[in-house]
């Protein structure tokens, strides 16, 4: 299994009905093989501020070649005005968690 075929995207939500919503929809259009979530604290600058606050953070187990179409989809359904939407390469994992990967990610976009 080519290690390089898969990636791991965040992105971040304000609620946790944002998280379950925008998980569920990720899972239900299979751009994602799994979505984790976890409560965070975040600081950063905002429109000349700095500005600090809860959030939820959201790790999309996905393909590379998903990142664009998966990337849109957050876009389009994310209530954030600049959604965070990172994309961080999976170097290499047990063969059988990528081929697990694989499978729940078979698309005919092929």
């Amino acid at each position: 299994m080519e290690q390089n075929n898969f990636i791991i995207v965040l992105t971040t939500v304000e609620t946790e009905q944002q998280t379950e919503e925008l998980s569920q929809k990720i899972l239900e259009k299979k751009l994602g093989a799994c979505v984790q979530t976890q409560k965070i604290k975040s600081r950063y600058w905002w429109k000349g501020e700095i500005k600090c606050g809860d959030e939820y953070l959201l790790s999309i187990k996905t393909k590379t070649k998903l990142f664009s179409d998966l990337s849109k989809f957050i876009e389009k359904n994310h209530p954030y005005e600049t959604p965070e939407i990172v994309q961080i390469p999976i170097i290499n994992g047990s063969d059988e968690y990528l081929e697990w990967l694989e499978s729940v990610l078979i698309c005919e976009k092929s």
